[in-house]
């Protein structure tokens, strides 16, 4: 295994434990509190690194609309996953959040000119499927909130193809605005979050894991986009289904049923397909 696929992995578990602690906090606080978390440890985390890259000039960037415009979408796809971790298992929640692959292979054409063939629309189809599986009548996540996370899975395809038009900036420049928009953002609308509760230390401590999983994973994904194609990555991304799975069982004794694993598995062999077939098409065209 190479070093960035194992560092891309890790960050999948850096992720997939996030998500566990959200779930944990967001029960026993408020989204906005949890979201501002998750960016302002972010932003602390990310301020030394990339000036320690950088210098003090790590905020200059050449295209700072389409920045700002990214990070809205990454605080929106967080905001509709927090939202979602609330009511849904972790497990089938995520599944649906990778459905993101899907979009991004369906929007590139109109965001990045690039070909969409139809037997990829057709595939597409398949991975939708997958959802209905999963969030159907009678299920756990038979719950409005299942459409949100299908939203969320287009903000973060519009997230990820953004940042494929940002090639003319720094990683570590763009990794600095993830952090900062969605604090500034998140700090903003604290003061109309519901009553913070008193909570236990161990909670706290949970907070400031949140920040620093979610800032290191985000460290160790531009770290493995740097040294090796993105598409020969995104397919790992897979793995936290496993992840999320398993922390689901342990943490919160949540195992998806045997309709929801096959919905599980159509996403996930779509989202491969697509990403594989729609780099080559699109490299030999």
């Amino acid at each position: 295994m190479s070093y960035s696929a194992f560092i891309f992995i890790l960050s999948g578990i850096c992720f997939s434990t996030t998500d566990a602690l959200i779930k944990i906090l967001v029960k026993d606080t408020n989204f906005i509190v949890v979201a501002w978390a998750r960016f302002a440890g972010q932003l602390l985390f990310s301020i030394p690194l990339v000036w320690y890259f950088l210098g003090k000039n790590f905020w200059r960037t050449k295209n700072i609309p389409l920045q700002l415009l990214r990070s809205i979408f990454l605080a929106i796809t967080s905001s509709l996953f927090i939202i979602g971790l609330y009511w849904l298992p972790l497990a089938e929640a995520s599944s649906i959040a990778f459905t993101a692959p899907i979009w991004v292979a369906i929007l590139s054409g109109p965001f990045l000119g690039e070909k969409v063939e139809k037997k990829e629309w057709l595939i597409a189809g398949v991975g939708f499927l997958g959802i209905l599986f999963i969030a159907r009548p009678g299920s756990v996540i038979f719950h409005i909130t299942a459409l949100l996370l299908v939203l969320m899975a287009i903000f973060n395809a519009l997230f990820q193809l953004s940042t494929r038009k940002l090639v003319q900036d720094s990683a570590y420049t763009t990794f600095f605005y993830s952090g900062v928009t969605g604090a500034i953002l998140f700090t903003f609308a604290l003061p109309f979050s519901a009553e913070f509760p008193p909570l236990p230390l161990y909670e706290y401590g949970m907070f400031i894991a949140v920040g620093v999983l979610a800032g290191f994973g985000q460290l160790l994904v531009v770290l493995a986009f740097y040294k090796m194609r993105p598409h020969k990555l995104t397919p790992l991304v897979y793995l936290q289904m496993i992840w999320a799975t398993a922390l689901g069982y342990l943490i919160f004794d949540q195992f998806p049923d045997n309709l929801s694993i096959f919905g599980m598995l159509l996403i996930a062999s779509s989202g491969l397909w697509l990403i594989l077939h729609h780099h080559s098409s699109n490299t030999h065209s």
